[in-house]
């Protein structure tokens, strides 16, 4: 099953860091996001691409097409031109990258994907956002419930300190908890090809129109997660993702805790 991810948009809400490279090229740990985020499907076995690029675009075919070169050691030979490459570290990823607009909207973009994606049923996510999502418990409610998309749910992680209040006493003050209520769009979507005829063209916009109408036609169900969830729309949020990966407790670093799990047993 191919993982399609959008990585074309502005970021304009990141400036400080999308002047120079797009969105999904900022980096958390010394890698990109868009990296953290395709180790997360690598963990469960999706290991086939598909990156719909726009906003400096060209950014992230360099990367990949120096990717093994830098995650190797090298012989180089300057009078032949020749390179050697020894103990390639590349994780085994085929990655697509196809070229989808610069103002092309979420939904304009998916559509443009459908050729490299074909009559199959297919994940979705965006750029700039990581979580500890379980792509096999994803994907079995996905085939239980036998609709067209399967949007993941989340509860965002609150902005400030909440605070539960006996009279005016403080009863209970949590720093920046898991929002106890409200669900929100994470991203994360398993889908079925019939989901293109939903896409007008390059003006639509996916969170909209087409799921809008999916709901409608009630073809739309969500996965409850539970679980951590962050996007990076701002620096604060960068800077947040950052410290948690420093300090060796990111959650989504689940490949991290696979290795430790193995190496136990």
């Amino acid at each position: 099953m191919k993982v399609a991810i959008l990585a074309g948009g502005v970021g304009s809400r990141l400036s400080e860091e999308t002047t120079v490279k797009p969105k999904p090229m900022v980096e958390i740990g010394g890698m990109p996001i868009l990296w953290h985020i395709m180790k997360l499907y690598s963990e469960f076995d999706y290991n086939d691409f598909v990156v719909a690029l726009g906003y400096k675009g060209k950014c992230i075919k360099k990367y990949f097409f120096d990717y093994c070169s830098l995650e190797s050691n090298l012989t180089v030979q300057l009078s032949e031109g020749t390179v050697v490459r020894h103990k390639n570290n590349a994780p085994n990823w085929n990655v697509e990258l196809i070229d989808t607009g610069i103002s092309t909207l979420t939904g304009g973009r998916i559509k443009r994907l459908q050729p490299y994606i074909g009559n199959e049923r297919f994940m979705l996510t965006w750029g700039d956002g990581v979580s500890d999502v379980n792509f096999d418990r994803l994907l079995d409610f996905h085939r239980s419930h036998g609709k067209l998309a399967t949007v993941t749910a989340v509860r965002p992680t609150a902005r400030f300190g909440h605070m539960k209040f006996d009279g005016d006493a403080v009863s209970e003050f949590s720093e920046k908890p898991q929002a106890a209520e409200g669900w929100i769009n994470g991203a994360f979507f398993v889908l079925e090809p019939e989901i293109f005829d939903y896409i007008e063209g390059d003006e639509t916009q996916w969170e909209k129109e087409p799921m809008e109408r999916l709901a409608r036609d009630g073809e739309l169900m969500a996965y409850r997660h539970e679980g951590f969830w962050q996007c990076m729309d701002t620096l604060r949020d960068k800077n947040y993702l950052e410290t948690m990966w420093q300090k060796g407790d990111a959650p989504w670093n689940t490949w991290e805790k696979s290795k430790i799990a193995t190496a136990a047993r």
